[in-house]
């Protein structure tokens, strides 16, 4: 089975190993960096929007042991809220059989001594995948085509044939959507409709530093993780996750200042500079939610969402069988029953 897939970020990717380690012939034809490569890497599921979501999300972190790629489980200390909405975030993540563990500033000294101490929940399970470097794992040994516009997607008589180019026309069995925001005019293309939301993201890097960090920290107003080349990670809005900015109208060198000055609070003997500010433009769906599932002409398949990091994985395991016609377990379909594309479609 031939099976072409339109973009080349971590959903992509993910997909694309998925597929090819069950025998099909798959091709990826991936466009400009998107998301991916300004994402912030975090998989967890101690952000949701709704309970089907988080299901999903915890999903995804299991899903990634399966997938046999590297993920660095530092774990997530998050003091994000306070008082008496910090007691209900713990009580709603332990209703949902979520581990967490409430850790006192004297333990939070010792999981990370170079920050003040904070009265935090801690996640254990929670981690980092690298973006770039985690894609591209997952992209060896696949065909990839790149600096080539897939101009839409081809069907005749209810068929999916392939994609345009405009190098011409590649046939394939299955197609698989997963562009990102170009998904909305791929598959407008053959009438299927993707709305999405406007919601531009800022990716700030300090400057390396020498390890100072050891979890993925989510403290009031920022969100922060360092690699292991020592540059410290943070999105330069505060409350990332929830961030509903449709548009970037401050100078992103100073939202980068901003960031940097909220995050040197919690370094004050270690003195950051920033190198470097990314803008890009986060997949999100009308309504928030993943979008995983067949659409339009039989054989056309999509994968949209934000955040890719955490879903990739599971959202492969989830797709996969769909586009080679193999069932679903009773828990899979029950899985991703709420994340199909249908719910955008016109009556």
């Amino acid at each position: 089975m031939k099976i072409v897939i339109v973009g080349g970020g971590i959903i992509g990717a993910a997909l694309a190993q998925t597929l090819q380690s069950s025998g099909a012939q798959v091709t990826v034809f991936e466009g400009a960096p998107g998301a991916t490569h300004a994402s912030f890497g975090w998989v967890n599921a101690s952000f949701y929007l709704n309970n089907d979501h988080f299901a999903l999300r915890a999903a995804g972190i299991n899903a990634w042991g399966r997938l046999g790629t590297h993920v660095d489980w530092t774990g997530c200390l998050c003091w994000e809220e306070q008082g008496a909405a910090f007691d209900a975030q713990r009580d709603q993540l332990s209703s949902l059989g979520y581990a967490s563990e409430e850790v006192s500033p004297a333990q939070f000294a010792l999981l990370e001594p170079h920050v003040a101490p904070q009265h935090a929940l801690r996640f254990k399970q929670e981690g980092i995948a690298e973006p770039v470097k985690t894609t591209e794992r997952l992209m060896r040994g696949i065909k990839r085509v790149s600096g080539v516009q897939v101009l839409g997607l081809s069907a005749r008589a209810g068929v999916i044939t392939g994609i345009e180019t405009a190098q011409g026309h590649v046939p394939a069995d299955r197609v698989i959507v997963a562009a990102g925001i170009g998904s909305t005019a791929l598959l407008d293309s053959v009438g299927v409709s993707l709305p999405m939301l406007k919601r531009p993201g800022l990716m700030m890097r300090t400057a390396p530093v020498p390890p100072i960090l050891r979890h993925v920290l989510v403290a009031p107003g920022q969100e922060l993780r360092q690699d292991a080349h020592g540059h410290i990670w943070a999105p330069t809005v505060a409350n990332h996750q929830s961030d509903e900015t449709t548009k970037v109208t401050t100078r992103p060198d100073l939202l980068a200042d901003a960031a940097l000055a909220r995050i040197q609070t919690l370094f004050p003997d270690h003195p950051l500079t920033w190198d470097r500010v990314t803008l890009t433009q986060r997949p999100v769906p009308q309504d928030g939610l993943p979008v995983i599932g067949a659409c339009g002409p039989k054989g056309l398949h999509v994968a949209v969402m934000h955040s890719g990091v955490t879903l990739a994985a599971i959202a492969a395991e989830l797709l996969a069988p769909q586009v080679l016609d193999q069932p679903l377990s009773n828990a899979q379909t029950a899985l991703v029953a709420p994340f199909g594309p249908d719910r955008f479609q016109s009556a």
